[in-house]
């Protein structure tokens, strides 16, 4: 009898060992997901066995269960709140051109100064005899043209019109991939409106009219249509992170918006002067490979340069000595591996600065010195 006592006995203790350890694990789980959830579940209702045992049979994480109604509200009130704040800055923009046909077009913009300044895409107001400007309020204003570069697709315009609502740029140096992103523009000629989306990736390149390579360009799925461009594209803080640009038009999500980090910049020296101004050498070339067995013979680590393929008269090009023909692989020690990479270090600080450039003639290495212009109005 004692021996069936302590064997009865010993079963009941470590039957309520294991209960006591199960109920610990699940009271560390439940603190657990309770601290993920930041107290959402009231600290005084702890989770029993029989709601525990309740949820995982239904295949549910018990505090998941509780509805989703507050994150799709914290979500909509942020978009809601974006908007109100910065619906009366952004701008529906109507153009007449000049031409024979004297047609027009419209796209979106936003009030980036108190006393007026708007910017917008260069290829809206492209060619435009007559820039007129709708407020959010339906005030009709015309407006000037205050610069334009088509190299970044990017154009300031103003209206005499004191006091208005403006916006404020975020640094799109920090963005990342899944923020919210919130455009608001004109599509298709329906003013105010709004789409949301994530950014879907960042770095992108693309040409511009001009054919000059934009780089830094923002990916996003948020929706536009034509109209959309040069509308803000927007962080949940309220800041214009972009400028709505382009699209592809065969893919759904698929949308691309400049940084503002680079509309900021461009939009000063538009305001000040008008133009930005860029370096020139007076060449035209495109991205060529180099052959290997000059490659090797050379010692370089490169395998493609640009391929000049015409020197202007009087330019600093044919001043420095540069011929067609010439493989240009250096420019102030660093490699120029295309003609975009070329472009990407003829900015304005290298206007009237002498540089050190270097070319494959004839399968010798040649040093030479340039001093770069400011590239002419087109």
């Amino acid at each position: 009898m004692r021996t069936r006592f302590d064997a009865d006995q010993a079963t009941k203790v470590e039957a309520g060992a294991h209960l006591s350890k199960r109920r610990m694990m699940l009271s560390w789980r439940g603190m657990k997901i309770a601290k993920v959830f930041q107290g959402r579940r009231h600290p005084a209702a702890p989770l029993g066995l029989d709601d525990i045992d309740a949820v995982q049979a239904a295949g549910r994480n018990p505090v998941l269960a509780e509805p989703e109604a507050d994150l799709l509200d914290a979500y909509s009130q942020t978009v809601t709140g974006v908007v109100e704040n910065v619906r009366e800055a952004v701008v529906h923009i109507s153009v007449r051109q000049t031409g024979r046909n004297g047609g027009g077009g419209s796209g979106s913009g936003f009030v980036i100064t108190p006393d007026g300044y708007i910017i917008t895409n260069s290829h809206v107001v492209q060619a435009a005899k007559a820039i007129s400007v709708t407020l959010a309020d339906g005030e009709t204003h015309s407006a000037t043209l205050a610069g334009d570069d088509p190299d970044s697709d990017l154009a300031v315009i103003r209206v005499n019109a004191p006091h208005l609502t403006h916006v404020k740029f975020g640094n799109s140096s920090r963005l990342r991939a899944g923020q919210i992103a919130i455009a608001i523009g004109n599509p298709l000629g329906f003013e105010q409106t709004v789409t949301t989306g994530v950014i879907s990736a960042l770095g992108r390149t693309m040409r511009a009219q001009s054919g000059r390579l934009m780089e830094n360009i923002i990916q996003t799925d948020a929706a536009l249509n034509p109209g959309n461009s040069g509308g803000p594209l927007m962080n949940s803080q309220g800041e214009v992170i972009g400028v709505n640009t382009a699209m592809i038009p065969s893919a759904q999500g698929i949308c691309f918006a400049i940084a503002s980090n680079t509309a900021e910049f461009v939009a000063a020296w538009l305001i000040k002067e008008g133009r930005i101004r860029r370096a020139w050498l007076g060449i035209q070339g495109q991205t060529a490979p180099i052959h290997p067995r000059i490659a090797r013979h050379l010692g370089l680590k490169q395998s493609q340069a640009v391929l000049i393929l015409n020197v202007e008269a009087g330019s600093p090009a044919s001043l420095a000595g540069l011929r067609e023909g010439d493989l240009l692989i250096r420019f102030k020690n660093r490699t120029v591996g295309g003609i975009d990479e070329l472009q990407r270090f003829l900015v304005g600080e290298e206007i009237g600065v002498k540089s050190r450039v270097q070319v494959i003639r004839q399968n010798f290495q040649i040093p030479l010195e340039v001093a770069p212009r400011e590239a002419p109005l087109p």
